[in-house]
């Protein structure tokens, strides 16, 4: 019995499809990046590196003047921003990156980069000593040069915005904050679903979760595996830290929920190596009413596995 010939698209033209398309997830990638297409919407100047099959554009910081240890410190010596693409497994194109943001910048950057569909991956500190403070931003994504090259120019479009509304980066978020605590526990208490602890005016919600170490010892909420949130200051003008404890895949989403409630991200970062399931670690600053902020965590709290108390009404 003869077999009916099958049609097969030649890999040249489904790599054509796949970039008129913008890169259709599932379909083939691209040989090598569109390096003139990434130059363009980045508006940066870029090398190719033809052993890697990396495109990678750079922006050093140059606006402000930065000095560590008291020395000033060339943009050459790791203060440049940059985004490099390849092509992706699942979709045309995928990027890394590494943004060098001053503390101003930080959290409008993060917004706009995660709008743009790319992922926030780390905030940490290279430096000590550093005038003004630096913080480093790491990204990735994978999708269309389009999106990707696109969200990356946002992101440094924005902290174009805000340096030529302020030359020199901010000094603080802004607003008085009470010197004497009178934060009430009890409405706080109802939106956790949980007993906290007082002391002094200040209140705090602990939410503990489980791991395992490389060692196999089992780890929770008293070894630091939780998340916290404490609130000083008075009912109506209160702030928040704290720390969330969260898995690889329920980072993104507590991100976006803590910035949609203007929760400013402070670090992310790991506490342990070797852990299972792996944990990071982000830790956050927020003002306002007190009870706003408890709900914004709560609703953060909610994108991930913790388990947390009924709320109240």
């Amino acid at each position: 019995m003869k077999t009916k010939p099958r049609f097969v698209v030649p890999i040249t033209l489904a790599r054509i499809i796949v970039s008129l398309t913008g890169g259709v997830s599932g379909l083939i990638a691209a040989d090598k990046p569109d390096s003139a297409k990434i130059e363009r919407l980045t508006g940066l100047k870029g090398a190719f590196n033809e052993q890697e099959n990396v495109f990678k554009v750079s922006a050093p910081r140059a606006d402000v003047k930065v000095a560590v240890d008291e020395w000033a410190m060339p943009s050459f010596m790791g203060l440049t921003s940059w985004a490099a693409f390849m092509p992706g497994k699942t979709a045309e194109a995928m990027v890394m990156g590494d943004l060098v943001l001053f503390q101003d910048e930080v959290n409008p950057v993060m917004s706009v980069a995660l709008d743009a569909g790319l992922e926030v991956t780390a905030l940490h500190n290279h430096f000590f000593f550093d005038e003004p403070k630096v913080y480093f931003m790491h990204i990735g994504g994978e999708g269309s040069v389009q999106q990707l090259a696109t969200g990356v120019r946002a992101a440094l479009d924005k902290v174009k915005e805000i340096r030529a509304a302020n030359p020199q980066p901010a000094k603080s978020f802004g607003g008085l904050i009470p010197s004497d605590n009178s934060i009430t526990a009890k409405p706080l208490e109802d939106v956790f679903g949980v007993k906290g602890q007082s002391n002094h005016g200040m209140f705090k919600a602990v939410f503990g979760r489980q791991g395992k170490m490389e060692c196999g010892c089992d780890v929770g909420k008293e070894m630091g595996v939780n998340t916290w949130a404490a609130f000083a200051g008075t009912d109506d003008n209160a702030l928040v830290d704290g720390d969330f404890v969260v898995h690889e895949d329920e980072l993104q989403s507590v991100l976006k929920s803590l910035r949609k409630a203007r929760i400013n991200i402070v670090a992310i970062h790991h506490h342990m190596v070797g852990e299972s399931p792996r944990m990071i670690f982000l830790h956050y600053w927020g003002r306002g009413p007190a009870r706003e902020l408890a709900n914004a965590v709560r609703t953060a709290l909610k994108a991930t596995k913790t388990t947390i108390g009924k709320a109240q009404p």
